[in-house]
């Protein structure tokens, strides 16, 4: 007797269609899993039994035989007891729930609901079980009924049509929730600061923040989040999908619509950082993606670590490849943010407390950062501290209402002339020649600054795609000498060498 039911595996973020077929032979009592399975499949077989057996289900004494199709698409997590529990009650022709037997233990929850239930959707699933944990995370699939299953019994009288289980409602989108500090009227002075943050939102540039210990890089970092516009609706889903993957979702606020803002400590591997592992999982790039990924004291993480960000930096995704696997790519389109000192001291360039760093050391220091790195880093600010009169001035700042409104405005304006969602710093080539013209006047400032800071090509074309930017900021149809002049200011690294006495 052969049973099918059909389920999905996680791969990468995604997830692809799982056949589950059981089929009862005659002969010796067995329990044989084939198909590519992890660990934790193949340790299904004493999970599904005990479930059955605590259910109060008579356990097939037959060779069962479990094919995880296709066969060779390696197979891993806890998601394949219910299904292979249900394929064996069906090849057994078990219908109905005995009388007198309760319920015991109950469905648990897996990572990668929202994928799964996508790839079963367009297999052609109306209806999908799941861990009640799971199931407004399900729900979130346009025209799929997300059921709820507390256990095997619970399914069982689903299917058999005794006590129909009722599909959750969509869950209700709750209003944006910032992780971090909101407050940006909080942040006192730092006026360039703060407006290269503004055109890093605006355009979706990376931006590296470059000033002494203590003076507020990781406070305006913390409260960059607060200025972003919300999610569009295919982002939210996008964003969910990659965290539901790796298991982050909450069961009260399923649908992540605020922009996701990850500080991964300096410490961190590589894998951690860019994804991989056995099976390949989401990294914080990825879980960065739509977002802003912040890295405090950036000289500091790995260097293989950092030399990975140059891919995700400059295509938006990570590719991790395994010899006896396929490659799985997962997205990482994220706003990069960096703090860094100028020096190991810190002080390289100040006026009130001198450098005690030598120059060997300055330059050992900033030659942690390679240059094809900081090339793909279009805004360097130069983060001064802040003058005692504003600090202690009772007057706050713009609020992140008000910035936020500009930002919104100028994306509207780059989305009318790119496409939908369509951001400056991800423009190509082509684009940046089509929308980024420069007149006489700005031609030549950006030549005399190609030529005196030694500008590589990549570095030419961010300034004219912060110019951009900056225009859409002031409202501009052209890009204007001011506007290439500001955004020619934003490379400081280009500017000052770390071996020099003064910046």
């Amino acid at each position: 007797m052969l049973a099918r039911v059909f389920t999905a595996a996680l791969a990468g973020f995604t997830a692809r269609p799982i056949t589950v077929e059981v089929d009862l032979a005659r002969g010796l009592p067995a329990f044989h899993l084939v198909g590519l399975p992890d660990g934790a499949v193949r340790e299904s077989k004493e999970r599904v039994m005990a479930a059955l057996s605590n259910s109060g289900f008579e356990t097939p004494l037959r060779r069962i035989t479990v094919n995880l199709a296709p066969a060779d698409e390696p197979k891993s997590g806890t998601g394949f007891d219910l299904p292979i529990a249900l394929a064996i009650l069906k090849a057994s022709r078990t219908i109905a729930t005995p009388t007198g037997h309760p319920p015991i233990g109950r469905v648990q929850p897996v990572r990668g609901v929202l994928p799964i239930a996508a790839a079963l959707k367009a297999m052609g699933a109306r209806e999908v079980l799941v861990a009640p944990e799971n199931a407004a995370e399900a729900a979130l699939v346009d025209g799929l009924m997300a059921l709820p299953v507390p256990a095997l019994a619970a399914a069982v009288d689903h299917l058999s049509g005794t006590k129909p289980i009722r599909p959750v409602a969509v869950p209700a989108r709750l209003p944006a929730r910032v992780e971090r500090g909101s407050g940006w009227s909080e942040v006192r002075g730092q006026v360039v600061a703060r407006r290269a943050l503004e055109i890093a939102a605006a355009g979706g540039h990376n931006a590296l923040l470059i000033g002494p210990p203590g003076v507020g890089k990781t406070f305006l970092a913390r409260r960059f989040p607060s200025i972003l516009p919300p999610l569009g609706s295919g982002e939210a889903l996008e964003v969910t999908a990659i965290h539901s993957a790796w298991g982050r979702l909450s069961p009260e606020r399923p649908l992540i619509h605020a922009p996701p803002f990850r500080a991964p400590h300096h410490t961190i591997s590589a894998a951690a950082l860019l994804g991989g592992g056995r099976p390949p999982r989401p990294g914080e790039v990825s879980l960065a993606h739509r977002g802003v990924l912040f890295l405090d004291e950036f000289p500091e993480y790995r260097r293989d670590a950092l030399e990975g960000l140059r891919q995700p930096l400059e295509e938006g995704e990570i590719v991790i490849g395994r010899v006896a696997h396929r490659r799985h790519r997962f997205p990482a389109r994220f706003m990069f943010l960096g703090a860094m000192n100028p020096c190991p001291c810190g002080h390289w360039g100040e006026a009130l407390k001198p450098c005690t760093c030598l120059p060997a050391a300055r330059q050992r220091y900033r030659a942690r950062l390679s240059g094809p790195l900081l090339d793909r880093i279009d805004l360097h600010v130069r983060v001064r501290p802040v003058a005692f009169g504003d600090l202690m001035g009772e007057v706050p700042g713009e609020s992140a209402t008000v910035v936020r409104a500009r930002v919104t405005a100028a994306r509207r304006k780059q989305g009318d002339r790119i496409g939908p969602g369509g951001l400056n710093a991800q423009i190509d080539g082509r684009q940046t020649t089509r929308w980024c013209g420069l007149d006489p006047e700005g031609e030549r400032l950006l030549e005399a600054a190609y030529d005196r800071l030694g500008l590589s090509a990549r570095a030419h074309v961010r300034i004219l795609r912060v110019a951009r930017t900056i225009a859409d900021l002031a409202g501009a149809d052209a890009i204007e000498p001011v506007h290439v002049a500001e955004a020619i200011q934003f490379r400081v690294l280009d500017r000052h060498a770390p071996s020099g006495s003064s910046a």
